[in-house]
C-alpha cells in the first residue's frame, strides 16, 4: 500500500536524468534502488555518520526490496523519504518512500545494511556517532 509523506522522518531531492527513462517511457525500476543509496548514505555523510574516505566502518547492502504504485519519468524531481524501522548491534533495516507531485509514494521499499570493518569485513557494533544519527530517524 501506497503511503504518505508523514510517514518519513528525512527527505532529499533527487533529478531524475534523461538515461534513467527505459523504452517504455518511465523511470526503470533499478533506478530506484540508487536512490535508496543515495538518499541513505548522503543523510549519513552530512550528519557525520559516515566517512566514506577514511572511515573504518562501512555499510553493505544484505537485503533489498521495491514495491511501485505510480509511473515517474524524466524531467521530474524526485523526493526520497527515509526513516529507520530496526536498529540492530551491527545492522540497520531503512525504508524507503519514493515521492514524486503526489503525496502518496510512487514507489516505497527497503534495505538493511550491516556494517562492518571496512579491513576484515567482518560485523562491528554500530559506532556511536552512526547510532545517534540512525535515532533520530526511527
Amino acid at each position: 500500500m501506497p503511503e504518505s509523506r508523514s510517514a518519513y522522518r528525512a527527505f532529499r531531492s533527487i533529478a531524475t536524468r534523461w538515461m534513467d527513462n527505459d523504452a517504455y517511457g518511465h523511470v526503470n525500476n533499478v533506478v530506484y534502488y540508487s536512490w535508496f543509496d543515495t538518499a541513505v548514505n548522503a543523510y549519513l555523510i552530512e550528519n557525520g555518520a559516515l566517512d566514506i574516505h577514511s572511515g573504518d566502518t562501512i555499510g553493505l547492502v544484505i537485503e533489498t526490496h521495491c514495491n511501485y504504485f505510480a509511473s515517474l519519468a524524466f524531467p521530474q524531481t524526485v523526493y526520497v523519504g527515509i526513516r529507520v524501522a530496526r536498529l540492530g548491534t551491527s545492522s540497520v533495516r531503512y525504508e524507503v518512500g519514493i515521492f514524486g507531485d503526489s503525496d502518496q509514494t510512487a514507489a516505497k521499499g527497503h534495505f538493511v545494511h550491516v556494517y562492518v570493518d571496512k579491513q576484515t569485513r567482518r560485523p562491528v557494533p554500530l559506532p556511536s556517532q552512526l547510532k545517534t544519527v540512525l535515532e533520530t530517524l526511527l
